[in-house]
């Protein structure tokens, strides 16, 4: 085992749960290292259409209170799109109704059931943050090494041998073999990015428990079609036959949708958990591993909450 010097907290996994952790540590005045596999841009979250919505992730009553305490800081970076990434966007979630959802859905400013002109039939107008995911990252991390953190590309295959006083587990899918934890499972999402065709509002036709979807975010310089969530489905190829599909789902709201050139086509696979893994284990020697993983599709949207209370756990 070697020893790290300068670092009381190691922090592994650079997407953004972990780097949102690492920022809340560094900020309290502690020492802190990330590990990441991979930088930033490359991880799941760098994939994410980047909607604030608790979506496929559990336990309800706690990821509401997770949920609320981020989109609070979502509104405020919000006042700084073109550093933070993240806009106040309005939108409508159809098929949804207020009492078909949590009670942290009437603590959200403004949502209510959308009129006839906003949507044609039963959902919920909402003016909720989108995230810009790579800007976000970028800025992440850049606030992270403000507070006197240090970013770096490290593969870890044993948490129990990373010598620092805390280690603090934000590595997703990767918890799955380095926890270990069989509970956590792939829900491969695919999307298609295309150019703007100038619609400036997002839609989400969402079933949790159906594979397919359909929803578009509007990104400064693109649009973002989406999408599926295939359970234990581990391929990062895209399928064109399940691009054309997605295209054909969001044309069939907004045909202007038709004609958008295609940039990009995209997949990321979720950390899927029965249950959100948040969670302090003592270690031999004093040392303490703070867990944060089994975020599902709602990484971005509980990031901040969760970031608090691993700080919390790690200080004890």
């Amino acid at each position: 085992m070697t020893r790290e010097s300068n670092s009381d907290v190691i922090v592994v996994g650079g997407g953004v749960v972990g780097l949102a952790t690492a920022v809340v540590l560094a900020e309290s005045g502690r020492q802190v290292r990330v590990w990441t596999r991979e930088p930033a841009e490359q991880t799941t979250s760098a994939v994410a259409g980047g909607l604030w919505w608790p979506y496929r992730i559990e336990p309800e009553a706690l990821v509401g209170e997770w949920a609320l305490a981020t989109l609070s800081v979502y509104e405020e970076l919000a006042a700084r799109p073109d550093e933070t990434g993240v806009r106040m966007v309005e939108g409508v979630h159809g098929g949804t109704t207020l009492d078909g959802l949590g009670d942290w859905a009437s603590h959200v400013p403004g949502l209510r059931a959308a009129t006839a002109e906003e949507y044609a039939g039963t959902g919920l107008w909402a003016r909720l943050p989108v995230i810009d995911m790579p800007a976000h990252l970028r800025w992440l991390r850049e606030r992270f090494v403000a507070a006197g953190g240090t970013v770096e590309e490290r593969t870890v295959t044993d948490l129990a041998a990373v010598d620092a006083p805390v280690v603090v587990n934000c590595t997703g899918l990767g918890a799955r073999e380095l926890a270990p934890d069989p509970a956590v499972r792939p829900v491969r999402g695919q999307l298609v990015i295309v150019e703007n065709p100038g619609i400036t509002t997002w839609l989400g036709l969402v079933d949790g428990a159906n594979a397919k979807s359909t929803y578009f975010i509007p990104q400064p310089d693109r649009l973002i079609l989406g999408g599926t969530a295939e359970e234990d489905d581990w391929s990062l190829t895209p399928d064109p036959v399940i691009a054309e599909e997605i295209v054909a789902r969001c044309v069939a709201v907004r045909p202007e949708i038709a004609g958008a050139r295609v940039l990009e086509h995209r997949v990321g696979l979720r950390p899927a958990r029965p249950a959100v893994r948040l969670e302090r284990v003592p270690l031999r020697g004093g040392r303490v591993l703070v867990h944060n993983y089994g975020h599902g599709g709602a990484g971005v949207t509980v990031a901040w909450g969760c970031a608090r209370k691993a700080a919390q756990l790690a200080a004890g």
